[in-house]
């Protein structure tokens, strides 16, 4: 993989350019990289630059340290309005549906803990790689809520309706492994990055 130029231009977003690829980083690895609304605001003006350049051909999502990405802030959730509460659903929706219909090539590069809305993230883009220690659940079901950024509608269609339910349902962790089995990532490799870089030779 060639030198990167990093580019700290978001307080939680770090965005290194690698000729015609992009690597987008969540960067708050101490939060688990939620998905805050912070966060969101960053990664959708991020995602918003990249989308409309022709000199871009693949953007590849990760983030940092054992976090890939965990769901919504649940302090923020729990504070929310109903009002607020289909603003803060229909902000995800938007910005997942702007991933998934990028004409980049899009990877998630998931690098350890992917949860609730962090799986969503993942499975907006086009393909997912793994690293070997990745963890992948939907949680919401323990904390009696469900994902609203489009995971109910993108994981059935991936693996199926009924191994859908039982992830919905009993909010149990995969591993890499079992996710590779049932078709929710493409590949696993060390590191994660270099793995979603054999997608572009």
């Amino acid at each position: 993989m060639t030198e990167a130029a990093s580019e700290a231009n978001y307080r939680a977003i770090i965005t290194e350019h690698h000729g015609s690829h992009a690597i987008v980083r969540l960067n708050r690895p101490a939060e688990r990289n939620s998905l805050s609304v912070k966060i969101l605001e960053e990664l959708e003006a991020v995602v918003s630059a990249l989308v409309e350049r022709r000199d871009i051909t693949a953007i590849i999502f990760t983030g940092t340290g054992d976090v890939f990405a965990s769901g919504a802030n649940i302090r923020e959730l729990s504070a929310l309005t109903p009002e607020h509460a289909r603003a803060f659903a229909h902000r995800g929706q938007h910005l997942f549906q702007k991933i998934a219909d990028a004409p980049q090539l899009t990877i998630a590069a998931i690098n350890g803990y992917c949860m609730g809305g962090g799986l969503d993230l993942a499975l907006s883009c086009k393909l997912r790689c793994a690293s070997s220690d990745a963890t992948f659940a939907h949680p919401g079901a323990r904390l009696g809520i469900i994902t609203g950024w489009g995971g109910t509608q993108r994981l059935p269609r991936l693996i199926g309706i009924s191994r859908a339910l039982e992830i919905f349902a009993t909010a149990r962790r995969l591993t890499s492994s079992e996710a590779h089995e049932i078709g929710l990532v493409n590949k696993i490799g060390d590191p994660v990055i270099d793995c979603a870089f054999e997608y572009l030779k």
